[in-house]
């Protein structure tokens, strides 16, 4: 897998817990970027056993931080 795709595929997977997260509670809407990122992180490491082998793969060692910079970035 190339880099750009893993990156690719890490932010599909961001995505993918940000709609969960907002679903679940509407007030992190309004929330910082810090914040969110600290709630997708503990969701992931709850959630991990939802994911595929090669998305466990992708997020198993992702910090706060590159969560941060995920959702700050937006793909054309």
């Amino acid at each position: 897998m190339t880099e750009e795709h893993a990156s690719t595929q890490k932010h599909k997977i961001i995505n993918k817990f940000l709609i969960k997260l907002t679903q679940e509670q509407p007030q992190m809407y309004y929330a910082t970027t810090s914040e969110i990122s600290r709630s997708i992180y503990t969701m992931i490491k709850e959630h991990t056993n939802r994911l595929t082998v090669e998305e466990q793969a992708l997020v198993s060692h992702m910090t706060i931080e590159e969560i941060q910079g995920l959702l700050g970035f937006h793909l054309k």
